[in-house]
Protein backbone atom coordinates (compact mmCIF):
# COMPACT_ATOMS: atom_id res chain seq x y z
CA UNK A 1 0.00 0.00 0.00
CA UNK A 2 1.02 3.35 -0.76
CA UNK A 3 1.26 6.21 2.23
CA UNK A 4 0.07 9.89 1.64
CA UNK A 5 0.13 12.56 4.49
CA UNK A 6 -1.76 15.43 4.21
CA UNK A 7 -2.37 15.48 0.51
CA UNK A 8 -4.10 18.65 -1.21
CA UNK A 9 -7.10 18.88 -2.92
CA UNK A 10 -5.42 17.91 -6.18
CA UNK A 11 -3.30 15.29 -5.50
CA UNK A 12 -6.30 13.89 -3.40
CA UNK A 13 -8.06 13.26 -7.26
CA UNK A 14 -5.22 11.54 -8.26
CA UNK A 15 -4.77 9.16 -4.76
CA UNK A 16 -8.46 8.00 -4.77
CA UNK A 17 -9.19 7.39 -8.61
CA UNK A 18 -10.11 3.67 -9.23
CA UNK A 19 -7.84 1.23 -10.55
CA UNK A 20 -8.34 1.21 -14.22
CA UNK A 21 -9.41 -1.43 -16.09
CA UNK A 22 -8.74 -2.37 -20.00
CA UNK A 23 -12.18 -2.71 -21.24
CA UNK A 24 -13.09 -5.79 -23.15
CA UNK A 25 -15.63 -5.71 -26.16
CA UNK A 26 -17.07 -8.55 -25.32
CA UNK A 27 -20.65 -8.31 -27.09
CA UNK A 28 -20.03 -10.97 -30.04
CA UNK A 29 -18.41 -13.59 -27.41
CA UNK A 30 -21.47 -13.39 -25.44
CA UNK A 31 -24.07 -12.86 -28.16
CA UNK A 32 -22.47 -15.83 -30.01
CA UNK A 33 -23.39 -18.02 -26.68
CA UNK A 34 -26.74 -16.90 -25.82
CA UNK A 35 -27.68 -17.47 -29.40
CA UNK A 36 -26.16 -21.28 -29.49
CA UNK A 37 -27.90 -21.74 -25.95
CA UNK A 38 -31.04 -20.86 -27.53
CA UNK A 39 -30.18 -23.03 -30.27
CA UNK A 40 -29.08 -25.65 -28.82
CA UNK A 41 -30.23 -25.96 -25.05
CA UNK A 42 -28.16 -28.27 -23.14
CA UNK A 43 -25.92 -29.73 -25.35
CA UNK A 44 -24.44 -26.31 -25.59
CA UNK A 45 -24.31 -25.98 -21.91
CA UNK A 46 -22.40 -29.24 -21.79
CA UNK A 47 -20.03 -28.26 -24.40
CA UNK A 48 -19.30 -24.68 -22.47
CA UNK A 49 -19.02 -26.38 -19.52
CA UNK A 50 -16.26 -28.92 -20.61
CA UNK A 51 -14.48 -25.45 -22.55
CA UNK A 52 -14.36 -23.22 -19.79
CA UNK A 53 -15.05 -25.58 -16.06
CA UNK A 54 -13.30 -28.20 -17.81
CA UNK A 55 -15.18 -30.98 -16.47
CA UNK A 56 -18.15 -32.99 -18.34
CA UNK A 57 -21.73 -32.73 -17.49
CA UNK A 58 -24.91 -33.72 -18.92
CA UNK A 59 -27.41 -32.99 -15.82
CA UNK A 60 -26.55 -30.40 -14.51
CA UNK A 61 -28.83 -30.06 -11.58
CA UNK A 62 -27.23 -31.01 -8.02
CA UNK A 63 -29.01 -33.81 -6.55
CA UNK A 64 -30.43 -34.42 -3.03
CA UNK A 65 -27.23 -36.40 -1.96
CA UNK A 66 -24.82 -34.18 -3.22
CA UNK A 67 -26.65 -31.42 -1.27
CA UNK A 68 -26.70 -34.01 1.94
CA UNK A 69 -22.70 -34.84 1.33
CA UNK A 70 -22.09 -31.03 1.29
CA UNK A 71 -24.15 -30.84 4.37
CA UNK A 72 -22.26 -33.45 6.13
CA UNK A 73 -18.44 -32.15 4.81
CA UNK A 74 -18.66 -28.94 6.53
CA UNK A 75 -17.17 -27.96 9.44
CA UNK A 76 -19.94 -27.57 12.44
CA UNK A 77 -17.78 -24.35 13.30
CA UNK A 78 -18.55 -22.99 10.09
CA UNK A 79 -22.33 -24.44 9.88
CA UNK A 80 -22.69 -22.10 12.97
CA UNK A 81 -20.94 -18.94 11.72
CA UNK A 82 -23.57 -19.34 8.73
CA UNK A 83 -26.44 -19.78 10.68
CA UNK A 84 -25.34 -16.73 12.66
CA UNK A 85 -24.81 -14.45 9.31
CA UNK A 86 -28.23 -16.44 7.75
CA UNK A 87 -29.92 -14.42 11.32
CA UNK A 88 -28.84 -11.40 11.12
CA UNK A 89 -29.49 -11.13 7.65
CA UNK A 90 -33.36 -12.13 7.72
CA UNK A 91 -33.41 -9.79 10.43
CA UNK A 92 -32.56 -6.87 8.46
CA UNK A 93 -33.96 -7.86 5.61
CA UNK A 94 -37.41 -8.20 7.54
CA UNK A 95 -37.71 -4.63 8.36
CA UNK A 96 -38.05 -4.04 4.36
CA UNK A 97 -41.97 -5.44 4.57
CA UNK A 98 -43.94 -2.83 5.26
CA UNK A 99 -48.22 -2.36 5.40
CA UNK A 100 -49.61 -0.35 2.15
CA UNK A 101 -50.25 3.07 2.96
CA UNK A 102 -53.44 4.26 1.03
CA UNK A 103 -52.63 8.37 -0.25
CA UNK A 104 -56.14 10.61 -1.24
CA UNK A 105 -54.33 12.62 -3.81
CA UNK A 106 -57.57 14.56 -4.76
CA UNK A 107 -61.18 13.90 -3.28
CA UNK A 108 -62.31 10.37 -4.14
CA UNK A 109 -59.17 9.43 -5.83
CA UNK A 110 -56.86 6.67 -3.59
CA UNK A 111 -53.60 5.85 -4.63
CA UNK A 112 -51.04 2.98 -2.75
CA UNK A 113 -48.10 1.07 -3.46
CA UNK A 114 -47.48 -2.50 -2.99
CA UNK A 115 -44.47 -4.80 -2.90
CA UNK A 116 -44.55 -8.41 -4.64
CA UNK A 117 -42.58 -11.04 -4.77
CA UNK A 118 -40.86 -11.77 -8.43
CA UNK A 119 -42.79 -15.23 -9.39
CA UNK A 120 -39.28 -16.42 -10.82
CA UNK A 121 -35.59 -15.19 -10.27
CA UNK A 122 -32.13 -16.32 -10.85
CA UNK A 123 -29.47 -16.09 -8.71
CA UNK A 124 -25.70 -16.33 -9.68
CA UNK A 125 -23.22 -17.09 -7.27
CA UNK A 126 -19.34 -16.92 -8.09
CA UNK A 127 -17.54 -20.34 -7.19
CA UNK A 128 -13.90 -20.01 -8.89
CA UNK A 129 -11.15 -18.84 -6.94
CA UNK A 130 -13.70 -17.37 -4.29
CA UNK A 131 -16.76 -19.08 -3.61
CA UNK A 132 -18.95 -16.71 -1.89
CA UNK A 133 -21.33 -18.33 0.55
CA UNK A 134 -22.18 -14.99 1.84
CA UNK A 135 -23.75 -14.09 -1.76
CA UNK A 136 -26.18 -17.35 -1.26
CA UNK A 137 -27.63 -15.82 2.29
CA UNK A 138 -27.42 -11.82 0.57
CA UNK A 139 -29.59 -13.27 -2.16
CA UNK A 140 -31.51 -16.12 -0.88
CA UNK A 141 -33.02 -14.35 1.93
CA UNK A 142 -35.14 -11.30 0.16
CA UNK A 143 -36.18 -13.71 -2.32
CA UNK A 144 -37.40 -16.35 0.43
CA UNK A 145 -38.92 -13.08 2.37
CA UNK A 146 -40.49 -11.72 -1.01
CA UNK A 147 -41.93 -15.50 -1.25
CA UNK A 148 -40.66 -15.08 -4.99
CA UNK A 149 -42.44 -18.54 -6.26
CA UNK A 150 -39.37 -20.31 -8.03
CA UNK A 151 -35.26 -19.10 -7.16
CA UNK A 152 -33.05 -20.89 -9.46
CA UNK A 153 -29.21 -20.94 -8.41
CA UNK A 154 -26.51 -21.30 -10.93
CA UNK A 155 -22.79 -21.94 -9.72
CA UNK A 156 -19.75 -22.87 -11.45
CA UNK A 157 -18.26 -26.71 -10.06
CA UNK A 158 -14.73 -27.35 -10.25
CA UNK A 159 -12.74 -29.71 -12.22
CA UNK A 160 -14.61 -32.51 -10.47
CA UNK A 161 -18.11 -31.61 -11.09
CA UNK A 162 -18.47 -30.20 -7.40
CA UNK A 163 -19.70 -27.14 -5.98
CA UNK A 164 -18.46 -25.77 -2.67
CA UNK A 165 -20.24 -27.66 -0.14
CA UNK A 166 -20.79 -24.02 1.58
CA UNK A 167 -22.41 -22.75 -1.34
CA UNK A 168 -24.94 -25.78 -1.50
CA UNK A 169 -25.18 -26.06 2.62
CA UNK A 170 -26.66 -22.28 2.37
CA UNK A 171 -28.36 -22.75 -0.68
CA UNK A 172 -30.54 -25.50 1.43
CA UNK A 173 -30.97 -22.77 4.63
CA UNK A 174 -32.61 -20.19 2.23
CA UNK A 175 -34.39 -22.18 0.06
CA UNK A 176 -33.47 -22.58 -3.26
CA UNK A 177 -35.70 -24.95 -5.27
CA UNK A 178 -32.96 -25.66 -8.06
CA UNK A 179 -29.20 -25.53 -8.09
CA UNK A 180 -27.50 -25.90 -11.36
CA UNK A 181 -23.72 -26.67 -11.90
CA UNK A 182 -23.26 -23.91 -14.37
CA UNK A 183 -20.98 -20.54 -14.37
CA UNK A 184 -20.04 -17.96 -16.83
CA UNK A 185 -21.81 -16.45 -19.72
CA UNK A 186 -23.76 -20.01 -20.52
CA UNK A 187 -25.73 -20.08 -16.62
CA UNK A 188 -26.74 -16.35 -17.74
CA UNK A 189 -28.06 -17.65 -20.92
CA UNK A 190 -29.80 -20.59 -19.78
CA UNK A 191 -31.33 -18.64 -16.71
CA UNK A 192 -32.76 -15.96 -19.33
CA UNK A 193 -32.98 -18.23 -22.18
CA UNK A 194 -34.21 -21.78 -20.87
CA UNK A 195 -33.05 -25.07 -22.12
CA UNK A 196 -34.83 -28.15 -22.13
CA UNK A 197 -34.43 -29.04 -18.53
CA UNK A 198 -34.15 -24.72 -17.13
CA UNK A 199 -36.47 -22.82 -16.26
CA UNK A 200 -36.44 -19.35 -17.68
CA UNK A 201 -36.75 -16.46 -14.92
CA UNK A 202 -37.62 -13.05 -14.98
CA UNK A 203 -34.95 -11.00 -13.26
CA UNK A 204 -31.25 -12.44 -12.54
CA UNK A 205 -29.39 -11.19 -9.76
CA UNK A 206 -25.74 -11.41 -8.32
CA UNK A 207 -21.75 -10.50 -8.77
CA UNK A 208 -19.45 -12.04 -11.25
CA UNK A 209 -16.64 -11.28 -13.41
CA UNK A 210 -16.53 -8.91 -16.22
CA UNK A 211 -18.10 -11.98 -18.54
CA UNK A 212 -20.90 -12.69 -16.14
CA UNK A 213 -21.29 -8.95 -16.16
CA UNK A 214 -21.21 -8.54 -19.49
CA UNK A 215 -23.92 -11.39 -20.04
CA UNK A 216 -26.17 -9.59 -17.47
CA UNK A 217 -26.14 -6.35 -19.82
CA UNK A 218 -26.76 -8.24 -23.02
CA UNK A 219 -29.59 -9.46 -21.09
CA UNK A 220 -31.13 -6.13 -20.50
CA UNK A 221 -31.61 -5.77 -24.76
CA UNK A 222 -33.54 -8.90 -24.48
CA UNK A 223 -35.84 -7.08 -21.98
CA UNK A 224 -35.22 -9.27 -19.00
CA UNK A 225 -34.62 -7.28 -15.63
CA UNK A 226 -30.96 -7.85 -13.72
CA UNK A 227 -29.90 -6.26 -10.31
CA UNK A 228 -26.90 -3.86 -11.59
CA UNK A 229 -23.72 -4.84 -13.20
CA UNK A 230 -21.11 -5.39 -10.04
CA UNK A 231 -17.98 -3.70 -10.50
CA UNK A 232 -14.26 -4.60 -8.57
CA UNK A 233 -15.17 -4.58 -4.58
CA UNK A 234 -13.78 -1.49 -2.38
CA UNK A 235 -13.41 -0.72 1.35
CA UNK A 236 -12.40 1.91 2.95
CA UNK A 237 -11.65 2.51 6.41
CA UNK A 238 -11.72 5.10 8.87
CA UNK A 239 -9.68 5.03 12.51
CA UNK A 240 -7.36 6.68 14.62
CA UNK A 241 -4.88 5.51 17.12
CA UNK A 242 -7.28 3.94 19.03
CA UNK A 243 -8.66 1.34 16.99
CA UNK A 244 -6.70 -2.18 17.29
CA UNK A 245 -4.40 -2.58 14.16
CA UNK A 246 -5.04 -6.32 13.41
CA UNK A 247 -8.75 -5.60 13.22
CA UNK A 248 -7.84 -2.94 10.97
CA UNK A 249 -5.88 -4.58 8.38
CA UNK A 250 -8.21 -8.02 8.74
CA UNK A 251 -11.31 -5.58 7.91
CA UNK A 252 -9.02 -4.48 4.97
CA UNK A 253 -7.45 -7.78 3.80
CA UNK A 254 -11.05 -9.35 3.58
CA UNK A 255 -11.70 -7.11 0.69
CA UNK A 256 -8.52 -7.02 -1.09
CA UNK A 257 -8.92 -10.92 -1.01
CA UNK A 258 -11.87 -10.32 -3.53
CA UNK A 259 -9.99 -9.77 -6.44
CA UNK A 260 -6.90 -8.43 -8.19
CA UNK A 261 -8.49 -5.22 -9.07
CA UNK A 262 -10.18 -4.37 -5.90
CA UNK A 263 -8.88 -1.50 -4.01
CA UNK A 264 -9.00 -1.05 -0.38
CA UNK A 265 -7.90 2.41 1.75
CA UNK A 266 -7.10 3.36 5.32
CA UNK A 267 -7.82 6.32 6.00
CA UNK A 268 -5.97 7.91 9.48
CA UNK A 269 -4.62 10.56 11.60
CA UNK A 270 -1.67 8.93 12.98
CA UNK A 271 1.23 7.87 11.22
CA UNK A 272 2.21 5.48 14.28
CA UNK A 273 -0.90 3.95 13.80
CA UNK A 274 -0.60 3.53 9.61
CA UNK A 275 2.74 1.91 10.11
CA UNK A 276 1.39 -1.15 13.06
CA UNK A 277 -1.19 -1.84 10.54
CA UNK A 278 1.23 -1.97 7.42
CA UNK A 279 2.91 -4.53 10.14
CA UNK A 280 -0.46 -6.50 10.59
CA UNK A 281 -1.07 -7.01 7.51
CA UNK A 282 2.50 -8.42 6.28
CA UNK A 283 1.88 -10.82 9.30
CA UNK A 284 -1.35 -11.41 8.14
CA UNK A 285 -1.04 -11.80 4.43
CA UNK A 286 1.60 -15.15 5.49
CA UNK A 287 -1.59 -17.10 6.42
CA UNK A 288 -3.65 -15.85 3.88
CA UNK A 289 -4.65 -18.89 1.29
CA UNK A 290 -5.75 -16.03 -1.26
CA UNK A 291 -2.43 -14.15 -0.26
CA UNK A 292 -1.44 -13.50 -4.26
CA UNK A 293 -4.81 -12.03 -5.00
CA UNK A 294 -4.63 -10.19 -2.27
CA UNK A 295 -1.38 -8.61 -2.52
CA UNK A 296 -1.87 -8.05 -6.35
CA UNK A 297 -5.23 -5.90 -4.79
CA UNK A 298 -2.95 -4.04 -2.48
CA UNK A 299 -0.49 -2.58 -5.24
CA UNK A 300 -3.96 -0.66 -6.15
CA UNK A 301 -4.44 0.75 -2.77
CA UNK A 302 -3.65 3.34 -0.78
CA UNK A 303 -2.90 4.74 3.20
CA UNK A 304 -4.03 8.67 3.70
CA UNK A 305 -2.46 10.45 6.84
CA UNK A 306 -4.39 13.36 7.49
CA UNK A 307 -6.10 15.34 10.27
CA UNK A 308 -9.58 14.55 11.38
CA UNK A 309 -11.19 16.89 10.29
CA UNK A 310 -10.63 15.82 6.57
CA UNK A 311 -12.22 12.78 7.27
CA UNK A 312 -15.77 13.21 6.16
CA UNK A 313 -14.46 15.24 3.08
CA UNK A 314 -12.30 11.81 1.91
CA UNK A 315 -15.34 9.81 2.57
CA UNK A 316 -17.44 11.74 0.94
CA UNK A 317 -15.06 12.45 -2.31
CA UNK A 318 -14.60 8.04 -2.80
CA UNK A 319 -17.88 7.09 -1.76
CA UNK A 320 -16.83 3.99 -1.06
CA UNK A 321 -18.66 1.03 -1.57
CA UNK A 322 -18.33 -0.61 1.93
CA UNK A 323 -16.78 2.00 4.90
Amino acid sequence: MKTFTNPNSIELNTILSRPKLNPIDLTELVKSIFEKVEKNGNQALSEYTLQFDQFECNNFLVTEEEIKEAEETIKPELKEAIKVAYDNIYKFHLQQLEESKVIETSPGVECWRISKGISKVGLYIPGGTAPLFSTVLMLGIPAKIAECNSKTMCSPANKQGKINPAILYAAKLVGIDRVYKLGGIQAIAAMSRGTETIEPVYKIFGPGNQYVTAAKQYVTTLGLAIDMPAGPSELMVVADDSANAAFVASDLLSQAEHGIDSQVILVTNSSDFALKVEQAISLQLEQLPRKETALKALANSKIIICNSNEFIKIINEYAPEHL
